[in-house]
């Protein structure tokens, strides 16, 4: 039960600065190792085009932004190197978006930083309390907990 010393409100800002304290250190991490231009959104567009590739008006509905936001993100992406454009070989009118090497390593890179970073939360904590965090938000948040509509839904 909610409580004046523990408003119903506080428990969403707190999760949302955790998430935020995390991909901060995430970038923070990844700018020392090569990647200085990731950005948040990045990932989810990265994470989005996947290893197959995909068109812009797909990546779009994946990440529930517009054909034109999700084309001046890939626009973005390509510039930095990221991503490349190239035809599609089942259909020569298509175009595909796919992830580069450099794509490759930034997702490689944030695995790795994730995994550290967790560590570095369970030292604070201790492991087992992150362990029953992790549990406890898994009981609460739906199935499909890892959309990558979050751009979207963030946007309004």
């Amino acid at each position: 039960m909610a409580t004046p010393d523990r408003p119903g409100f506080v428990l969403p800002l707190l999760l949302l600065a955790g998430f935020r304290t995390l991909i901060d250190d995430l970038h923070a991490e990844l700018a020392g190792q090569g990647h200085p231009d990731l950005r948040p959104a990045h990932g989810f567009v990265l994470q989005a085009v996947g290893p197959a590739g995909t068109t812009a008006s797909d990546l779009g509905q994946r990440l529930g932004v517009s054909k034109q936001a999700a084309g001046k993100t890939v626009d973005r992406l390509v510039a930095l190197g990221y991503l490349e454009r190239a035809d599609d070989p089942a259909d020569a009118r298509r175009k595909l978006v796919r992830m580069t090497a450099k794509g490759h390593d930034g997702l490689r890179r944030s695995a790795i930083l994730f995994d550290e970073l967790r560590d570095r939360w369970a030292a604070t904590l201790g492991a087992d309390r992150v362990a029953a965090m992790e549990d406890d938000l898994r009981r609460m948040v739906p199935s499909d907990v890892f959309r990558l509509d979050v751009p979207g839904w963030f946007g309004g």
